[in-house]
């Protein structure tokens, strides 16, 4: 058994990002969401029918310390992560709206400077919100509506699929935290035509099941589509996109930007690889998922079982029966 893949499992296991998915199914269950057959809990987003398409509806909320450390980001966050959720289950942005609480106009000020740049550089207006200036700390929350023609869903993934990730490795981390910041440098038109690629691969039906890579990292975020699809998932931990200098076990548990799982049937792998790899995208072949219930690592040559959903559920949120 190697040591080093030992340890690295340990510290996923450990991980703070992935346990915290432990409170959707807590929170769905209180509001009797749980097994809901119309709007299916799990996904990215909401995707209500709708004519020919779906609406879809998504919101973030952000911690009380991230917004306090870097206002001005957790501003731009607001937008970009909404957004790469509605492109995570094939869709294209519409409009946002926010919720912000301050201590005053000037501690306001960083966030909705924030929320304004991502607005403009990603060409996505915010429409309208809500506000109170007279609170004792900041606090922010960020809803999109989108639409898609086809989903990505996370109940779709197919033993026997492939495993792609793909991630903007054109960045930096923002420290202290686990973001790894592709965008706020990245030219507007750059960041408008990257959120196309998985709207696109849906249209073109090159996958029908989708994530983006959130708190928990590839790891934890892998493990959501899975459980959610009723499959299990064999991760090969050296087959990850990675920037250079950054260690592997930071690596898999960060957020990044711009990062995506796809489940893809092997005929589709390269037409998908091909796709992000045009946009200067870092994707590759990561693994496959499988009949079962684990989420392994494996360095090729030993395996560790970061989570088996028939011991413990992480989301609690498998498949039943997502909108097609």
């Amino acid at each position: 058994m190697s040591a080093g893949l030992a340890q690295l499992a340990d510290v996923l296991r450990a991980d703070r990002g992935m346990h915290a998915k432990a409170d959707i199914a807590a929170v769905a269950d209180r509001l009797g969401l749980s097994g809901s057959s119309v709007i299916a809990v799990g996904d990215d987003c909401a995707a209500i029918p709708d004519h020919d398409g779906f609406l879809l509806l998504a919101i973030e909320g952000f911690m009380n310390e991230f917004v306090k450390g870097d206002p001005w980001f957790a501003g731009w966050c607001g937008v970009m992560v909404n957004l790469s959720d509605v492109a995570a289950m094939g869709g294209r942005p519409i409009a946002v709206v926010n919720a912000i609480w301050a201590d005053g106009a000037d501690a306001a000020d960083p966030v909705l400077r924030g929320l304004r740049g991502a607005s403009e550089a990603y060409g996505i207006p915010i429409v309208g919100g809500h506000s109170n200036l007279k609170t004792d700390r900041g606090q922010l929350s960020v809803a999109v509506l989108g639409r898609a023609r086809r989903l990505l869903t996370s109940f779709d993934a197919s033993p026997d699929d492939r495993l792609i990730a793909a991630v903007d490795l054109r960045g930096r981390y923002r420290e202290p935290f686990l973001n790894w910041e592709a965008a706020t440098r990245a030219a507007p038109e750059r960041l408008q035509g990257d959120l196309c690629i998985l709207p696109e691969i849906a249209e073109a039906g090159l996958s029908v099941a989708a994530k983006d890579i959130s708190q928990g990292g590839v790891v934890g975020t892998a493990a959501m589509l899975a459980e959610c699809s009723k499959v299990g998932v064999r991760i090969d931990v050296n087959a990850v996109p990675k920037p250079e200098g950054v260690s592997l076990d930071r690596w898999l548990r960060s957020f990044p930007s711009f990062g995506y799982l796809l489940s893809v049937s092997p005929p589709n792998v390269g037409k998908v690889l091909d796709r992000f790899r045009k946009r200067g995208i870092a994707a590759a072949d990561i693994g496959a998922f499988r009949p079962g219930t684990r989420v392994d690592v494996t360095d090729g040559a030993d395996t560790e079982t970061i989570w088996d959903f028939s011991t413990s559920p992480l989301i609690g949120c498998a498949s039943t029966g997502a909108l097609t």
